[in-house]
């Protein structure tokens, strides 16, 4: 199962367009508002597709789901090439939402299911690192690739590049066993929405979770979009920039590829590794030295370790009926959050500088590493 797993997570990230789309709306005529109206429709589309695409994976195949999301990523991307328009733009950016909805939870809870077939569910954090790694090193690799695609032929060009990889994604995911049971009692999609709904709400240590996993992914996820402005802020030359990045993405591969070591960790462990990471951020961020963004790269990795030990920690305690489902709730309220994050971020940063903002969002990981401390403290206390 790993192999087509890290064939279909590389794949779904090596999108050649990722650096270079906003100048294709641009050199398409688009203001800076309507770009802006098309990243809030992509957002839109996640948000609303994200619970309901997640209790159809636990109502009928999860494969089937996993290989016709990259079809649908790859006609968005054909059609802002064949027909670049505003509506094509935001056509597409409504299937490449649909296509990465039905992927979301569908993925996590087939990889668990299929290792807890086969007497293995304790690797999991193990495998889903490397799968995230391997889409991390795809980014990398688009960000490499994009120019000289780009200076050889253009948008066509990136966009034929990217049509193709998330074919040949769709390929990969044709490969993933499944070996599941059907869905007894024909409750259908909404039938298994409700029951995972209720499952939230009856357990108070999966809203736990839940909560966790949203609050560790949700602020690193929307500070790496602002991490240009602060390489510039911090005097690195512009020709150097990209290299600087790459730094930082390295640090987000290397947490990915230490899932399985951190596996034993314990809560006092992850509690250290939520609190040094937050620490490492706002003491790089706020520095305003080049150097300091080698103690950002260490967050980032720090910030990715949890994400996928707290993933982890959710898939054990839900069952196979409702995995997706509620892997889509984790997934949604990430979303929400970041977009918060957003908002925040840019009351900020406006009145501050970059780094100042940066150091301001390590708080949450210091107020998250206290709320698990209290939490087991508390939970330790409760009578049997």
């Amino acid at each position: 199962m790993t192999r087509p797993l890290y064939a279909y997570a590389f794949l779904n990230d090596f999108v050649l367009l990722y650096p270079v789309y906003a100048l294709l709306f641009s050199d398409a005529g688009l203001s800076v508002w309507q770009i802006s109206s098309l990243f809030a429709l992509w957002s839109v589309t996640g948000v609303l597709l994200e619970v309901p695409s997640g209790a159809l994976a636990d109502a009928v195949s999860r494969r089937l789901l996993l290989w016709t999301g990259p079809l649908l990523t790859a006609a968005g991307f054909a059609l802002w090439v064949l027909a670049p328009s505003y509506t094509a733009f935001a056509l597409g950016f409504v299937l490449w939402g649909a296509g990465g909805a039905l992927g979301s939870g569908a993925l996590e809870a087939l990889v668990h299911e299929e290792l807890d077939r086969l007497g293995a569910a304790e690797s999991y954090a193990r495998v889903m690192g490397r799968a995230r790694a391997a889409g991390l090193v795809a980014v990398m690799a688009a960000m490499g690739l994009a120019g000289p695609v780009f200076a050889a032929g253009g948008h066509p060009a990136v966009g034929a590049a990217s049509v193709l990889a998330c074919l040949l994604c769709a390929a990969a995911a044709t490969r993933f066993p499944e070996h599941r049971a059907a869905v007894s009692g024909g409750a259908g999609w909404a039938g298994t929405l409700r029951a995972g709904l209720a499952d939230v709400r009856a357990d108070r240590s999966v809203r736990g979770v839940l909560l966790l996993v949203a609050a560790v992914g949700s602020v690193w996820g929307a500070l790496d979009e602002y991490t240009p402005l602060l390489v510039r802020e911090t005097g690195v030359p512009a020709a150097v920039a990209p290299y600087v990045l790459l730094l930082i993405w390295a640090g987000a591969t290397v947490g990915s590829l230490l899932a399985g070591p951190g596996e034993r960790l314990g809560r006092a462990g992850f509690v250290g590794l939520l609190a040094g990471s937050g620490l490492a951020l706002a003491v790089g961020a706020s520095a305003g030295t080049p150097a300091g963004l080698g103690l950002v790269a260490v967050a980032f990795g720090g910030f990715q370790l949890a994400g996928v030990l707290a993933d982890a920690r959710l898939q054990r305690r839900i069952d196979d009926s409702g995995r997706a489902t509620l892997t889509s709730v984790a997934g949604l309220g990430t979303e929400t959050a970041t977009i918060a994050v957003f908002g925040g971020y840019s009351a900020v940063a406006s009145a501050s500088a970059h780094g100042t903002a940066f150091a301001v969002f390590a708080l949450p990981y210091l107020v998250t590493a206290l709320v698990v401390v209290f939490g087991g403290a508390a939970r330790r206390r409760r009578p049997r």
